[in-house]
């Protein structure tokens, strides 16, 4: 039996929109930021500028996924396009780690060979960065905080305000001190944060891809869920893996006594409702088995060399 729900969810139109606007203000501020670090000579903004520019292309794959995934469903795509949003996370994830590699490279090697640099225009340009940034980080956190595309393109901006707050910080430095390799310290520090803040969510996204168990839910208190449903004897087969952020899925075999077809249907609909309820998965194939045909194994071996049958 193949039953199916799906919750409340947001409107991706207003957030489509706000993509837009976002990808639109960023490029603009990250090309003016740019020709402010060549002019003054500032490795962290002309780095800041390289992260609103990377952080310009990541808002832009994700205003794609998401518009990808408002497609419908096919023949040669029977679960939609849900999974563009998992790639373009993938690739944000990845891009930051890029970033923070290359932050690491130029950072050390103006720490070795500090050059001067200007601290008032360092300021400036950098507290722009921060209003810009932190606009953008309020716009498309609203209503989006569970989605991981949207999460990675939060993250992106979020970085790029952190590392424009430590702009500021090592401009005051160079402006009162004197002292150049405060430039480059900074943005080895927020390269850093990038390059641990950025692993989690690509470990997020490779976990999705690989069809793991969705974060946070125990497959045992799961399985003990399904089997305390009365008629029900036993769980196997089973498989529970995400689609997208907060499209769960979940296929499995019970085993149920032996008993009218009708009964069998009843048990379906109470396992269906209680895993809505207590886990929120709302799209679940079972397949009814009687007794005398269950299985001792709990997952099933996947193996495109045998033929996976079963005897009902």
């Amino acid at each position: 039996m193949h039953t199916h729900h799906h919750p409340h969810t947001v409107s991706t139109e207003q957030m489509i929109g706000r993509f837009g606007w976002s990808i639109l203000l960023t490029g603009v501020f990250a090309a003016g930021e740019a020709a402010a670090g060549w002019w003054y000579n500032s490795l962290a903004l002309l780095a800041d500028a390289g992260h609103n520019f990377a952080d310009g292309a990541a808002l832009a794959v994700s205003w794609y996924a998401l518009r990808m995934s408002r497609r419908a469903s096919s023949h040669h795509k029977t679960f939609g396009y849900h999974r563009a949003s998992i790639l373009a996370a993938l690739i944000n994830a990845v891009s930051l780690i890029g970033i923070a590699l290359t932050i690491f490279y130029e950072g050390i090697r103006r720490l070795l060979q500090p050059e001067p640099v200007n601290g008032g225009a360092m300021i400036g340009v950098a507290c722009a960065a921060v209003v810009v940034n932190l606009l953008i980080v309020v716009w498309l956190r609203h209503g989006g905080s569970k989605d991981i595309n949207v999460r990675s393109a939060v993250l992106h901006m979020f970085g790029d305000m952190l590392f424009s707050v430590g702009v500021v910080v090592a401009g005051f430095v160079v402006l009162y001190t004197g002292w150049l390799q405060a430039d480059a310290l900074i943005s080895l520090f927020i390269g850093l944060f990038i390059m641990v803040s950025s692993w989690g969510l690509l470990k997020e996204s490779i976990h999705i891809l690989m069809e793991g168990t969705p974060v946070g839910l125990d497959v045992r208190n799961l399985v003990s869920t399904i089997e305390t449903v009365p008629g029900v004897v036993g769980v196997h087969d089973l498989h529970v893996w995400t689609i997208s952020s907060g499209l769960p899925m979940l296929t499995a075999h019970i085993v149920v006594e032996n008993q009218p077809l009708s009964n069998s249907a009843d048990i379906i609909d109470t396992v269906t409702h209680r895993l809505q309820d207590d886990f929120g998965i709302y799209h679940t194939t079972f397949q009814t088995e009687c007794m005398a045909c269950a299985s001792e194994h709990l997952f099933c071996t996947l193996d495109p060399d045998r033929v996976h049958t079963h005897s009902h």
